[in-house]
């Protein structure tokens, strides 16, 4: 499952950013348990997915990089007794990491994370895109318009039925507006990426009720973003 939204939140990336506003903001404001949150929502499936690690051990990788959050806080606090700088930090964590057997091409990924301190980036799985020319619309009025519009090219390019069209418009109509109650959600309050992180895994849960194929599935999410009401 993990893998699997990790292979949509990186189609989503490539075809939905160029379409859309409002992302979500650079990491650097987010706490240290709050950028191990954003870690396991995005880096963690990528790690998984691209080096074949295991859970455990991805799990293992981002309390390490946790740990060197702290450690560079607490450095620019002025209140590190260990640490004088940042470089010194990234060389303990890279001591730590390199503990877990883990592939040179990994190691070497890390190291470079650790270096740039983007060891916590957002995915598009925590990327809030909102299309505010729906913002008048109401669910019921984007359903009725967009199957006027777009039903038939729905069933005829995703070769899906009616039935299937119908609720992957319902769903669409859903997430336009779930994302515009959640773009009232201040930047930098990380309550708007565990929100999207709940919608977007919802709108997966109603993907997989219209029983599509990855390929169909990949189709619906650009259809949608290229068919603008």
């Amino acid at each position: 499952m993990q893998n699997k939204l990790y292979r949509i939140a990186s189609f989503l990336s490539i075809v939905l950013i160029p379409f859309f506003l409002d992302a979500q903001v650079a990491t650097s404001i987010w706490s240290a348990e709050e950028q191990r949150e954003l870690y396991g929502y995005c880096q963690k499936p990528g790690l998984m997915q691209q080096f074949n690690v295991s859970a455990e051990t991805a799990d293992k990788i981002g309390n390490i990089q946790y740990w060197a959050s702290i450690q560079k806080m607490k450095i620019e606090a002025n209140t590190n007794d260990t640490f004088a700088t940042a470089s010194e930090v990234d060389a303990a964590a890279l001591k730590k990491l390199s503990s877990l057997s883990l592939s040179s091409s990994l190691l070497k990924e890390l190291a470079n994370q650790l270096k740039l301190g983007e060891y916590s980036k957002g995915c598009a799985l925590t990327t809030l895109f909102v299309n505010h020319a729906y913002d008048t619309l109401t669910k019921e009025q984007f359903v009725l318009a967009y199957k006027k519009k777009f039903r038939k090219p729905i069933m005829d390019q995703l070769v899906v039925n009616g039935r299937q069209a119908d609720m992957l418009i319902e769903a669409e109509a859903w997430k336009q507006k779930e994302s515009l109650i959640i773009s009232a959600i201040p930047e930098n309050d990380f309550n708007r990426i565990r929100k999207t992180v709940i919608m977007n895994n919802e709108l997966e849960r109603k993907y997989k009720q219209v029983d599509l194929t990855d390929q169909q599935k990949n189709n619906a999410i650009l259809f949608f973003s290229k068919n603008l009401l």
